[in-house]
């Protein structure tokens, strides 16, 4: 594997790299979207000033089929402009977040976005005022207007909670603002701020960063990760009330458009856009809150394998296998996941392979890098992934997650025309986790021992605590938060702190040693500021589960079904997608059939270990 710190000579401490000094086979082809810097502005300058453009056909749409499918078309093209100019623009600024001209590209581009939003306002609350006469009528006339079926079936339904034009070109303007605290929170999380340093297990000094505390965290030795835990919490400690400000700034925006929309609850009002019953929630925090004695089963037989009096947060994601130190290399982690997807059929695999050939992946671990892992892109891009590979199994079990991500958009954006051509929050972690599912039967298939097994299942069963029990326990914390603010409680940083620890010991038990430190963990979870974001990574977790069952039982019949559940795209709402396909995430039964399995490895984790 390549060494991806470099040692400055005669020196002990280990610093990143900076982004100059990667080489150019570990970052993403953005040439791909635009040839440099210079053709990204040309094309701004192309999109900047349309507003004329949109407004020429206010009041229009109900003139003629031809007038609204023109209309359509200029809204299409438009979007996928600056669908590109984004995904230039806030992919070559994560990579290098210290940079200045990819941040002033950035800033540029949101104040277009904003201004282009309030110019658009209109048109949606304007289609949804033609009748499903008139616009049936017009797709007798238009052919080309019966692929917007759904798409006006869809404004139909939104329609209640749509307010006048001009109030929706006030809301449409205001985004910029109402992004304002994610933004502050983004750098104040990923530039500014700066952690101690620590010495790793060679006794070198390293500077720590969002990267390296995962890698540190799984530390066999313990001195190490509670060191790195320190290093992390104390700094976000420091920051605590600025931390508190911008999360209480996000959920107060999200609480004035609920009330301006007219919805009882953020939460109503959150899985309203994507059709999404609220029972849905309801029955994943129940559900997992009835299996929770399962979670403190694993505590307490982390505890017992590590031979602990007293275990800590820091305990909860360090390697339970000994004498085994799996590495790997990206290249090797690319063979890995090929055979491992072989299931899901040539197809599949084809675009897959484009994956790595065509540099999709930004893995370079460099200073100033975006934390954590996504996949991203665009309707006329690729589906670009930023990760920062560190070697590890969980390494290559976030590259399949990601690949999952960005293999379900290609499907979406090439089977789909644009109006369809993305799929919602609620159906983005399924594709992801199938791949992990699927990944981790290979390893246990392909385990040389029962060691390799048991590491295997050992990644399991934290990848399930942490996509279903935390996601939930977050679940949990987010709907009580919004509940405070929507009932006039100010979340202040004690509030958040007092709340957030209490949650974390009712999920993990009294086998776990508290420590003052997790309280403060909702200060540096990026997703508090998504809207209701996170209950999905463990109802998609499921529905994972679910699919992957059905491929390996089924075989073809259930890979044509998953096949067709990636290329739907937004054709349909997201439980009717996923009822299609054979999922049914209406009842409680794929959530209960997945802590199934949960037991079932820490059963055979049990017997292996014990």
């Amino acid at each position: 594997m390549q060494d991806i710190f470099f040692e400055e000579e005669k020196m002990a401490t280990l610093t990143q790299r900076k982004r100059s000094e990667v080489p150019v086979e570990e970052t993403w082809d953005l040439t791909a979207i635009y040839a440099d810097d210079k053709a990204w502005e040309e094309a701004f300058k192309e999109v900047s000033g349309q507003e004329e453009t949109v407004l020429s056909y206010r009041g229009r749409l109900a003139e003629s089929a031809d007038t609204l499918y023109s209309a359509l078309m200029m809204m299409e093209d438009l979007g996928c402009e600056l669908g590109k100019l984004a995904s230039y623009a806030m992919h070559a600024s994560d990579a290098d977040t210290a940079d200045q001209d990819a941040l002033g590209r950035k800033a540029k581009l949101m104040q277009v976005f904003a201004s282009l939003q309030g110019a658009m306002a209109y048109f949606e609350p304007e289609a949804a005022k033609l009748s499903e006469e008139t616009v049936s009528q017009f797709m007798e006339e238009k052919a080309e207007l019966k692929d917007f079926r759904h798409y006006f079936a869809e404004m139909w339904r939104v329609k209640k909670h749509q307010l006048s034009e001009k109030e929706e070109v006030l809301l449409a303007k205001a985004s910029q603002i109402f992004n304002d605290p994610n933004q502050t929170f983004d750098v104040l999380s990923d530039t500014d701020m700066t952690f101690p340093e620590i010495k790793d297990e060679k006794g070198r000094t390293v500077e720590m960063s969002h990267a390296r505390f995962g890698t540190y965290m799984e530390s066999r030795d313990r001195r190490v990760r509670r060191d790195a835990f320190s290093s992390m919490y104390d700094s976000y400690g420091q920051f605590r009330n600025t931390c508190a400000q911008t999360l209480a700034g996000q959920i107060r925006v999200n609480t004035y458009i609920k009330d301006v929309r007219g919805f009882a609850s953020g939460r109503e009002a959150a899985l309203f856009e994507n059709n999404i019953p609220e029972s849905v929630y309801d029955s994943l925090l129940e559900a997992v809150n009835a299996r929770l004695p399962l979670l403190h089963r694993y505590v307490s037989l982390r505890k017992k394998i590590m031979g602990l009096d007293e275990i800590h947060s820091y305990d909860l994601y360090a390697p339970l296998v000994k004498d085994i130190d799996l590495k790997f290399s990206f290249e090797e982690a690319q063979e890995i996941i090929l055979k491992a997807l072989q299931p899901l059929g040539p197809e599949y695999l084809a675009v897959l392979k484009r994956a790595f050939s065509e540099r999709w992946v930004d893995y370079a671990d460099n200073a100033g890098k975006r934390s954590g892992a996504y996949s991203g892109g665009a309707y006329k891009t690729r589906p670009y992934i930023l990760m920062s590979w560190q070697g590890t199994m969980d390494n290559v079990f976030t590259l399949a997650h990601e690949l999952g991500h960005s293999l379900h958009s290609w499907f979406t954006r090439e089977s789909q025309p644009y109006q369809y051509g993305d799929y919602c929050i609620f159906l983005a972690e399924i594709a992801s986790t199938t791949n992990e599912n699927l990944l981790t039967e290979y390893l246990l298939k392909t385990a040389a021992d029962d060691k390799m097994k048991a590491a295997v299942i050992n990644h399991y069963l934290d990848g399930f605590k942490g996509t279903v029990f935390r996601q939930t326990q977050f679940a949990e914390f987010e709907y009580m938060i919004h509940q405070a603010d929507e009932n006039g409680i100010p979340l202040t940083a004690s509030y958040l702190t007092e709340n957030y620890g209490a949650l974390n010991r009712h999920y993990y038990g009294a086998d776990l040693t508290f420590d003052e430190a997790i309280a403060l963990e909702w200060a540096r979870i990026p997703h508090f500021y998504y809207n209701y974001y996170v209950f999905q990574y463990a109802t998609g977790f499921s529905a994972a589960t679910a699919f992957a069952e059905m491929i390996r039982e089924e075989g073809q019949p259930a890979v044509e079904r998953y096949l067709n559940f990636l290329k739907a795209g937004s054709s349909d709402w997201p439980i009717e997608v996923l009822q299609t396909a054979g999922v049914d995430m209406t009842k409680p039964d794929p959530i209960l059939k997945a802590l199934d399995t949960f037991e079932a490895y820490l059963e055979e984790f049990e017997r292996v270990m014990l």
